[in-house]
């Protein structure tokens, strides 16, 4: 397998890397073992999360999967293997978010615990903070990163705007500067990355790394209808993608699935793998033989007619 560039953070990784946002979640604490084993074991060597995962269930109160990974860090002796990539700037209770330089400060202190660590190797801006000057949020990572608590720092959820101001007050006070940009993006949700993020990575050789590469589980096309939401965990997430649209989408991705002797899921994978600019999806999975079919499109090389049937049915 051949490893790609992460921007210029020095980083080479397999062009897939691992969701950590259902561990705790919808994949137990063991499954979730079992998961990154298999990463791990299939070449993988980037796992992402946030400390927020998971607020948003009942109950929890945010670093549940940063606990899992660390967890599995200590267990499995993998940690010179992998690359650990977490997230700081999301709500994680009444005065804890944003990009201040002391929050940031005092939520990689947590990370690091629960993670279990020494480094963070991937730290990034989990949304946009308005609130805080750029030069305060980009302080705070330069203070990480001579300490060795933070070794690159990447962006999430940054629009075209606000990413290029961002790089130039970092090179312009000589501060470390992002070396990525998590954006959302898939055969669905093309037009804001594509418009205006898109050209400035290219421009500036920053590492792409998409999270929701499977449109929250819909381009695997197990969803054909609203009434299959029902009690799904992303039920509500889905939905904005069953349309017309959508539905041509998703049967595309069944053709070239069909010619190519996998599933759908496989290939939306190596749709964004193939696309120029990009670094690795970030997907997760439930389950080993989930993972199974996402490690498949590392090996899963689109012909130009397939790329261009789903191009047009995504236009």
């Amino acid at each position: 397998m051949k490893k790609r560039e992460l921007g210029n953070s020095g980083f080479k990784i397999a062009p897939l890397a691992l969701g950590g946002n259902v561990f705790g979640w919808t994949a137990d604490e063991k499954t979730s073992f079992r998961l990154l084993d298999a990463f791990a074991a299939g070449g993988g060597d980037l796992v992402d999360t946030a400390d927020m995962y998971s607020t948003w269930v009942p109950g929890h109160k945010g670093g549940e999967s940063e606990t899992v990974l660390g967890k599995w860090l200590k267990r499995s002796g993998n940690r010179e293997k992998v690359l650990v990539a977490t997230k700081v700037g999301m709500e994680m209770g009444p005065g804890r978010k944003g990009l201040s330089k002391s929050y940031i400060l005092r939520a990689a202190e947590d990370s690091l615990k629960r993670l279990q660590t020494d480094r963070i190797d991937l730290y990034q801006a989990h949304a946009d903070d308005p609130e805080t000057p750029l030069e305060e949020t980009l302080e705070a990572f330069a203070q990480l990163i001579r300490e060795g608590k933070v070794r690159a720092i990447g962006a999430s959820n940054y629009n075209a705007e606000r990413l290029s101001e961002a790089l130039q007050v970092g090179g312009r006070l000589g501060l470390p500067s992002y070396r990525c940009l998590q954006p959302l993006y898939n055969l669905y949700d093309r037009a804001e990355y594509e418009s205006a993020l898109e050209p400035l990575c290219r421009e500036k050789g920053l590492g792409v790394i998409p999270y929701f590469p499977l449109a929250s589980g819909f381009l695997t096309g197990k969803y054909r209808s609203e009434k299959e939401l029902a009690g799904r965990a992303r039920g509500e997430i889905v939905k904005k993608y069953i349309d017309d649209r959508g539905f041509r989408i998703v049967d595309a991705l069944v053709r070239v699935a069909m010619q190519y002797h996998t599933v759908p899921a496989t290939v939306a994978l190596a749709w964004l793998i193939a696309r120029p600019g990009i670094t690795a999806p970030i997907a997760s999975a439930t389950t080993p033989d989930q993972l199974s079919e996402l490690l498949k499109a590392l090996e899963l090389e689109l012909d130009p007619s397939a790329i261009d049937l789903l191009n047009g049915a995504s236009a």
